[in-house]
């Protein structure tokens, strides 16, 4: 390639949920390519809707996005800003823009779920068919999905099985994250947006819950900074309780990609080594690494479908009045109603009590899982497909590695044991306050609250001889 082409030669980064400059592998790779770099991010109308993203995730991008830009400024890299209606939309856009600015070569990190490999598929094409290269990048994970594999290398099933191999994958590699890339000169390309941020997200429902999650990628590490110094010692201990700040509330900066995952594990090995505490936050990484692995390798996930195929034959119920209790938080068992509640108020729920609340769902309400892992894609500020949906199958007993089915937490039994003083309860169901420590899991005729919505002991054991009776010839085989 002569000088000239050279000067010509500029890269298009494609931004999604790796809102940040550090540690970003596909920014950092285009950065030290000849030419200049141009960063753009697209808004697709139709991903939000398909995908109940949560008004207040809405928001989250948004603000992340507006610190992005100040962020690659500073690199003297320019972002620019599309809106679509339709995912088939966005291949022609992302070709023409490249196009516009002599782009020849187009890079951007990996997303697993099945519409997104489509639509990441069809964008390589459409650039390809321009003589534009493509490289894509792996951040979303520490371990890229396909390398973490059983001695027949098939995929794995059972979480303790990935976890082993996951950790002797780690051990060889390199875990040093990227820096953010040295500025480059200043630009000659302009890459003009096609609209403002403001107006980027013009029409959409946005929750603003800056108060409870500021957005950037340094209040992401300042975050993590205070949890490792202060929380990490002692999480093995203190992360089931929602009323003690045990936790490292990271989800929704993960979620977007304003830290990444490595970054974070890279962080605690090196403030905390190995350490009990250390250990098993650790695994929560893994496990986030588990479920992204899993949406690839076994895609029906994806569509609505349970991994466990013989469970489709359980008879989901749907009654709106009780999941419009669930929901609303009024369903008579006070861990419940705080936990949904919660959840309303901060577009977050604790992770014990995500749990709790998916399996009283789906184990006693016996209403469909689909239903309920929709609803909090709709509400969660750190909404992922891959967690979500495991989170959600693991509950119901549909999922890879799924609770057996016949272990049902008893909402009121984890009450007691982790909100014992009932300290969580009074601080999101305000008219319980006045009731014991005893009273308050399993509160007496209360005027303002309702009556339990379902009997949690005869239920239990309905659910469970259904599943107990279900034709078993298409279990999987667990790994």
């Amino acid at each position: 390639m002569s000088p000239k082409e050279l000067q010509s030669a500029n890269t298009l980064v494609w931004f999604r949920n790796n809102l940040r400059v550090t540690d970003n592998p596909a920014l950092y790779a285009a950065a030290q390519e000849p030419g200049q770099t141009l960063a753009v991010y697209v808004l697709c109308e139709e991903y939000i809707g398909r995908h109940q993203t949560a008004p207040a995730r809405v928001d989250f991008i948004r603000r992340n996005l507006e610190v992005l830009e100040k962020d690659l400024a500073k690199l003297n890299i320019s972002l620019v800003l599309m809106r679509v209606l339709k995912a088939e939309e966005i291949p022609q856009a992302l070709r023409e823009l490249a196009k516009r600015n002599s782009c020849s070569q187009f890079f951007f990190n990996g997303e697993y779920p099945v519409d997104e490999l489509a639509r990441d598929r069809a964008v390589v094409e459409a650039m390809r068919a321009e003589d534009i290269s493509c490289r894509r990048y792996h951040d979303r994970v520490i371990l890229p999905p396909g390398t973490v594999c059983n001695q027949k290398g098939e995929a794995y099933k059972v979480f303790s099985a990935f976890r082993r191999r996951w950790w002797e994958r780690v051990i060889s590699s390199s875990l040093e994250p990227l820096g953010a890339p040295s500025a480059q000169a200043a630009s000659k390309i302009s890459g003009t947006s096609e609209t403002s941020l403001n107006n980027l997200f013009e029409g959409l429902e946005q929750r603003d819950l800056s108060s409870h999650w500021p957005a950037g990628e340094a209040e992401a590490h300042r975050r993590l900074k205070v949890f490792l110094t202060d929380h990490v010692e002692h999480y093995h201990q203190e992360r089931d309780f929602p009323a003690h700040p045990g936790t490292s509330q990271l989800s929704p900066y993960l979620a977007v990609g304003a830290i990444s995952a490595r970054q974070c594990l890279h962080a605690v090995l090196k403030t905390q080594g190995e350490s009990e505490g250390a250990r098993t936050w650790m695994s929560e990484l893994i496990w986030r690494d588990f479920y992204q692995h899993v949406v690839v390798s076994f895609p029906q996930v994806c569509k609505h479908r349970a991994m466990q195929t013989y469970t489709e034959a359980f008879p989901w119920r749907y009654d709106e009045d009780k999941l419009q209790a669930w929901q609303r938080g009024e369903t008579g068992i006070p861990i419940i109603d705080a936990a949904m509640r919660q959840l309303l108020e901060t577009g977050w729920m604790h992770n014990r009590l995500r749990m709790v609340a998916a399996m009283f769902f789906s184990k006693n309400l016996q209403l469909d899982w689909r239903v309920g892992e929709a609803w909090f894609m709709s509400q969660l500020i750190d909404g992922d497909f891959a967690a979500n949906n495991g989170g959600w199958q693991w509950c119901a007993s549909t999922g890879t590695d799924a609770v057996p089915y016949f272990r049902v937490f008893n909402p009121v039994a984890q009450s007691k044991r982790y909100d014992p003083t009932g300290k969580f309860i009074r601080t999101y169901v305000p008219e319980l306050r006045h009731l014991s420590d005893r009273q308050i899991h399993e509160p007496p005729p209360t005027k303002g609250y309702p009556a339990p919505i379902v009997d949690l002991k005869s239920s239990r054991a309905e659910t469970i001889e259904i599943f107990r009776t279900l034709p078993r010839s298409t279990i999987p085989t667990q790994q």
